[in-house]
């Protein structure tokens, strides 16, 4: 599929811009936001990189340094759990002594249709969606308030924007993040509003993006590999800018939104998504109907 390519961002961000900095990713070991602690290390930042298992966070950590230059600190945790969060902020601030950046990514999803979803699927996608992201921030409190101009990056989606099927869980959990990055900012009367202490908390919500994503859209891509000739632009149409989404899509947004580009911004969710959010259930519904009409000969 031919498409436009979006810029690089060594193109538009100096290196020394997070020089000085630590940033916190939960999820960081994989996926978009391994690709968000690139981001920000390439440009100056130190990390501490959190998810369940320790090995694959070395192996992570390791690429990461190599890739940038920089620290990368890897220590498990399970966001789940306030105690383990506890633990790897304790840990983080005994490597650095500071947490300037914290990036809320660890996520679980799959594809369910809601008779098929039992009670402990939904409760877990919200447990580590939802729950996991205020174990973290609440965790990072005091360091972000200490840093003097902290930064809260929460990964929500796009999904619960437009009817995104099978995915009542992720929609559930993902529109909970929505209403906490704008509404933590406001726990309480003015002396404990977070904007006293220069801290800034926004979401960014990722829309298609190419590669190894979660189950969603790797079903989408598979969904493009079974279109007939001509199906594509068809596809296309669901997004706006025509093309899928990279990974340096999320990094440009994750570098404006860390930065002082972003610095009145707070409280809001970045979608990054191409337009697509705007289609009748966006490209993920195109894709499912695709896939089940190409396998089973009938559409959702």
């Amino acid at each position: 599929m031919s498409s436009p390519k979006s810029t690089p961002t060594t193109d538009i961000f100096r290196k020394d811009l997070f020089v000085g900095k630590v940033a916190f990713v939960t999820g960081g070991g994989s996926g978009i936001c391994k690709g968000m602690t690139e981001a920000l290390m390439r440009h100056g930042c130190d990390a501490v990189i959190v998810s369940r298992t320790q090995s694959k966070l070395d192996e992570a950590a390791k690429e990461l340094e190599a890739a940038t230059g920089r620290t990368c600190y890897a220590v498990a945790g399970d966001v789940r759990k306030p105690e383990d969060m506890i633990n790897a902020v304790q840990k983080a601030m005994d490597k650095f002594g500071r947490i300037d950046i914290l990036v809320c990514g660890a996520a679980g999803n799959f594809l369910s249709p809601v008779e098929h979803l039992s009670y402990r699927a939904f409760k877990t996608v919200v447990e580590i969606d939802l729950l996991g992201t205020f174990n973290t921030i609440k965790a990072c409190l005091e360091p972000l308030k200490a840093s003097g101009n902290g930064v809260v990056i929460n990964v929500t989606a796009a999904l619960q924007y437009s009817g995104s099927p099978l995915q009542v869980h992720a929609v559930s959990a993902k529109s909970g993040v929505d209403g906490m990055t704008k509404y933590v900012l406001l726990h309480g009367p003015w002396p404990w509003k977070l904007g006293r202490y220069g801290i800034r908390v926004n979401g960014i919500a990722p829309g298609p993006i190419e590669g190894p994503r979660g189950w969603p859209y790797a079903l989408l891509l598979l969904s493009l590999r079974l279109m007939p000739p001509g199906m594509e632009d068809g596809f296309l149409d669901t997004i706006a800018l025509r093309r899928m989404g990279q990974v340096r899509d999320i990094e440009h947004a994750t570098l404006y939104l860390a930065s002082d580009a972003g610095a009145y911004v707070t409280g809001t969710v970045l979608v990054v998504d191409g337009g697509s959010w705007f289609a009748q259930n966006g490209p993920l519904g195109m894709g499912l109907n695709l896939f089940l009409a190409k396998g089973k000969g009938n559409k959702l």
